[in-house]
């Protein structure tokens, strides 16, 4: 039970990686709110679901509001809500770049902007922030979705600092995933995927129990000494 009555909120918690990171939480004892747009598509104790738009200031604010409220705290977050809207530059539109900005990256600066300063407030806490492999290489036809997670990782090296600043043991790390098996990429087609897995060290594609194992890490005491870092959890991924 490494998250005994820790009070947790990971954003994109109705399926997918925040799925399996809200079920493993609960798992080691956390309550847990799920936040997404879309119903939860799994029961579980200690999981509760909360309908948030993280891109609307006021709603985050009406949400963290709620949960002090209730719960008085609030001692991890997982930044984990993002979409992709895909298309070569030349033809990506306005709203292709802005949707994926606004949830990636300011949906990210929402949430953690009320959640950080409180962990300074309660005397420590741990973020975590998933950003990408993309964020780190690049990628084809994702200039937007790479600008976003290249600055999830900006802002979490800045706010490691920002919110230790104090002497506070608030704690900001980012996970990387590569090729992961969400619903996003099972529509892919097959043959695809056996090239993305020959892309890997490891021959083949990321699970999201394997980024849920990697954030439980990240934010249990067993990290205690960790901050500021990206973990990349994609198999030794060769872009």
């Amino acid at each position: 039970m490494k998250l005994l009555d820790k009070i947790a909120v990971v954003t994109g918690g109705a399926k997918g990686l925040g799925a399996a990171m809200a079920q493993l939480f609960a798992d080691e004892g956390a309550k847990v709110i799920a936040v997404d747009m879309v119903p939860l598509t799994y029961t579980k104790n200690n999981v509760e679901y909360y309908e948030l738009n993280i891109t609307d200031s006021a709603k985050v604010q009406e949400f963290y509001d709620s949960i002090i409220a209730k719960y008085g705290r609030i001692d991890i977050l997982v930044n984990n809500a993002g979409i992709a809207r895909d298309k070569m530059t030349v033809r990506m539109t306005d709203d292709m770049f802005d949707a994926v900005i606004a949830v990636n990256l300011k949906g990210v600066f929402n949430m953690t902007r009320l959640i950080g300063p409180q962990m300074e407030n309660i005397g420590g806490g741990a973020i975590v922030n998933i950003s990408s492999v993309v964020g780190i290489f690049g990628n084809i036809g994702q200039a937007n979705y790479a600008a976003s997670k290249a600055g999830v990782i900006g802002m979490t090296k800045s706010w490691a600092k920002e919110f230790a600043r104090k002497g506070v043991p608030v704690r900001v790390n980012a996970i990387a995933p590569g090729y992961t098996m969400t619903d996003m990429i099972k529509t892919v087609p097959e043959d695809l995927l056996k090239k993305f897995a020959e892309q890997t060290m490891l021959g083949r594609l990321g699970q999201p129990e394997d980024i849920a194992k990697a954030a439980l890490f990240l934010v249990s005491d067993d990290s205690s000494y960790i901050t500021g870092q990206v973990l990349e959890v994609s198999g030794g991924m060769r872009l």
